[in-house]
């Protein structure tokens, strides 16, 4: 179920668009390859075809917002580096389109994305 938070008395946010923003935020980010989702969640989104949320998790109370990024990265970028930038990015892009406060961005790196080169004999 879908809910919306008030930010004043006429204005709300639904969680959904909170995800949505912390997904583009997140597929701005050199070295992430792709965003992980569990086996409902993959399986949800093959029937209903959303894919911008994938991997991000959000739950926000009054106006305090946190959000879990599930993430696979590019082999050979630094780890730590990229789930810091993505940490601000998502916080920052958060905040500043909707005023929630961003309590905490929790990034969990779930595999490593690696390019195979096939060579021509």
């Amino acid at each position: 179920m879908d809910k919306s938070f008030n930010l004043s008395s006429n204005i709300s946010v639904s969680d959904e668009v909170i995800a949505v923003i912390a997904g583009i935020a997140a597929g701005k980010i050199y070295g992430i390859a792709d965003m992980s989702s569990g086996v409902a969640e993959g399986l949800a989104r093959k029937v209903s075809g959303k894919n911008v949320t994938k991997g991000v998790y959000v739950e926000v109370v009054d106006t305090k917002t946190l959000v879990t990024l599930k993430i696979i990265v590019e082999y050979g970028v630094n780890i730590r580096d990229v789930c810091l930038r993505l940490q601000q990015k998502v916080k920052k892009s958060i905040e500043d389109l909707t005023g929630l406060k961003v309590e905490g961005v929790n990034v969990k790196e779930e595999g490593v994305h690696f390019i195979s080169k096939e060579t021509k004999d």
